[in-house]
Order: structure tokens, then sequence, then C-alpha cells
């Protein structure tokens, strides 16, 4: 195998997909580092794990050789990205996107290599753009062509409001691509409209096109929607190793396969001996604690995974905790008595009150002593006695 085929072999594991191959051969030809871009809005002050299976990508092409761009969006975030939305997202102010900023190098290099990682912000052309420059921005493409993206599509026809800001959005991030001579770019799938606008504004302006990988999105905690700050399902890279271990543990049995295939760095061989062990009759339990303590050993070290593992442990297994209970998912905002009455724990929120005042509810582990409590988004065990559980998401 040439190093070349090598190399590409490395970059097309785990890809969705790689528009166009035969481009990204052409360059890796030129033997030069290329420069790779990937683009995230401080939207929330933390990295969770769905950031970590791009920027995983970003860091085996450093490993290749190729210089890596980390593009904090501060003006794009502003704007607010409509993508996968049924609803105008509010925009950000300056102040919240520059104190969310703050933390983003210091998450990424928890993955990325410092010495090979370049940042910018792209307020620093987009602010020079002006209005005259938006407007020339705007007149690259039309409303028929931001129509075919999905989301757009679905809203139009469906008589949802659709914000002409929203329209700029992708041209926006287009214009990174243009204003950073972008040769690769890597994103969700979420983000193909997106990332097809770089390769047509960098043909307008005369640039070599950009190649775009993207990437399979992690399912959230809820099991149904991708891992997203804004639906409160996500386990953040700087979470407490206790806190982390158990997000992981709380995933259901089929949905631990899609974390172990987008974030573990075991080899593909050995996942699948994980998959026939279970097979023949090895717990699911096991097997998920090491993928938990894998992701811990990540980001923390592997003291923290080897003593969230006993506490865990400690918590939850010695209290006859079962490996499989009814599932359920409820808005965020209900008060705690009529989500155990309607997750079929109590018969009626009056029983709800009293099983609390009796210390006999528990989230997590932790017992619940205030009636009124309304508990916080995420995915929780909740249990009430030594025999009913129930896993609960608030979205």
């Amino acid at each position: 195998m040439s190093s070349i085929e090598a190399a590409l072999a490395e970059i097309k594991r785990g890809v969705e997909e790689l528009i166009p191959e035969e481009e990204l051969i052409a360059k890796l030809k030129e033997n030069r580092p290329l420069r790779i871009k990937l683009g995230m809005d401080p939207t929330a002050p933390d990295i969770h794990l769905g950031h970590t299976v791009v920027m995983n990508k970003l860091r085996a092409f450093q490993e290749l050789g190729h210089e890596v761009i980390f593009l904090v969006g501060d003006f794009t975030a502003t704007v607010g990205d409509p993508t996968g939305k049924n609803a105008t997202r509010p925009p950000l102010t300056r102040e919240e996107v520059l104190k969310n900023a703050e933390t983003y190098k210091q998450q990424a290099f928890k993955i990325l290599d410092p010495e090979k990682t370049r940042f910018e912000f792209n307020s620093d052309w987009l602010n020079e753009l002006g209005t005259v420059g938006m407007i020339r921005l705007a007149a690259s493409s039309t409303v028929a062509r931001m129509l075919e993206r999905d989301d757009f599509k679905k809203r139009y026809s469906t008589n949802q409001p659709i914000a002409i800001h929203e329209f700029i959005y992708p041209l926006l991030q287009g214009y990174d691509s243009v204003a950073l001579e972008a040769d690769v770019e890597l994103g969700g799938t979420d983000q193909k409209f997106n990332l097809l606008m770089g390769r047509e504004l960098q043909k307008q302006h005369g640039q070599k096109q950009q190649v775009i990988i993207t990437m399979p999105l992690l399912v959230g905690l809820d099991g149904v929607k991708k891992m997203s700050k804004s639906a409160h399902n996500y386990i953040g890279v700087t979470e407490a190793p206790g806190e982390m271990f158990g997000k992981i543990m709380s995933i259901s049995d089929d949905l631990m396969w899609n974390y172990y295939e987008l974030l573990s760095f075991r080899p593909l061989e050995e996942v699948e001996q994980l998959k026939t062990d279970i097979a023949n009759g090895k717990n699911p339990r096991d097997v998920k604690i090491l993928l938990a303590k894998e992701i811990i050993a990540r980001f923390h070290s592997d003291a923290d995974a080897d003593a969230a593992e006993a506490d865990f442990i400690n918590r939850f297994q010695k209290g006859a905790m079962p490996d499989e209970m009814p599932e359920f998912t409820f808005e965020q905002g209900v008060a705690i008595a009529n989500l155990l009455k309607d997750a079929g724990l109590v018969g009626s929120t009056s029983d709800a009150m009293r099983m609390i005042r009796q210390g006999a509810v528990k989230i997590d582990g932790e017992k619940v002593s205030d009636t009124k409590l309304v508990p916080a988004s995420g995915q929780s065990v909740y249990q009430v006695g030594k025999r009913k559980f129930a896993r609960v998401s608030l979205n």
C-alpha cells in the first residue's frame, strides 16, 4: 500500500461521505500540508462528545502532517445556525459568544495537538465585509437554492417562518472557507449543505474547491435526537468523571454500539469481539463500563476512570439497580411528583409527595427531599422504594 493509499484509508475510517474523493487524492499528491477546516459556533461553554467525533478526525489529519484550522464562529454565533431547526434560532449576544468562546481552546486541546492547531475567529474577516460586502455575498446564491436545503424546505412547506438572516448563515460559513483558502472542511452530516456552499463560493472566487468530509452524528442521551447543547442531552468533555460515567452508563444497550463506533479508539475487530461476547452471555453493563472508562481516561486520567467505576459500583450495583427498566421522555419543567406519577412509579402525586417525605425517592442514587423539585434536563434513573425504577429523559 502506498503512502497516499494508507493516508486515504485512515482519513476514510468512520466517514459518512467524502466529496469528491478524487479531488482529495489529487490534493494529497501535491505533497504539501493541506489546510483542514472545522468551524464551531460557541453557542454554549462546553464542547461535548458529539463534537469530538469530527475533532478526532481533525487529530487524524494532524498525525498525517496537515495543518488544522479550528475556526471559532464568534461572528456566525451571533446570527444563529438554523441547521436542523424547525423554528428560527435565537441569536446570541456578543457578550454571550465571547464568554463561551473563552473555554473552547482549552477544551479543544484535550483532543488536538496545540503545536499543530491554528485557531481563527471568523469575526476577523466577516466584520470587515460591511454592508456592501454582505449584499454582494447575498447575491452569490438564490432563494431557490436555499430552499433546496431540507430544513428550510420543510419549514416553508408547513408555513413555518424563515427569517431572511437564516439564508445568510450558509453563505457566511461558505465565505469562511474562502477567507481561509481551505483544502478540506469537516462537519456532521447535517452540515452538508453549508459545506457544499463553501465549495461554490470558492469556485466563484477563483479558488480551488475544498473537499468536504461529513461524519455521522452521535445520538444524545435521550436515544432520539443528535447530541447537542440545545437539546440538553449531551456529555461535556469537562464534566466531572463521576458525572460522565453515570451518563454513559445510562444509555441503552443498543445505543452503546453507536458510541463505540464513533467515540472509541479500540480496533474494530475488538469491538466486534465484544459484540460476540455479549451474544454468548456477557453482561452488556460490563462492556458499557469499558467504554465509560476509556472516555473518562481520555479526558481526565486512568485514576479518575477507576475511581468513577468504584463509585458507580458502590452507589448503583450494590443497590441492586436492574440492568433493564422502562424508559420515558418528558418535557423539561415537569414537577417531580407529576414525573413519578407519569412514569408509573407511584399511583398519584400525593403518593409521590409522601414517598419523598419518607426518603424513598432517589435520582441517580441521591435521595430527593424537596416535594416541589423540578428536575434538571438530561437523562437520569428515578427510583421509588427498593424495586421501582425508570430511566427518564427531560428535553
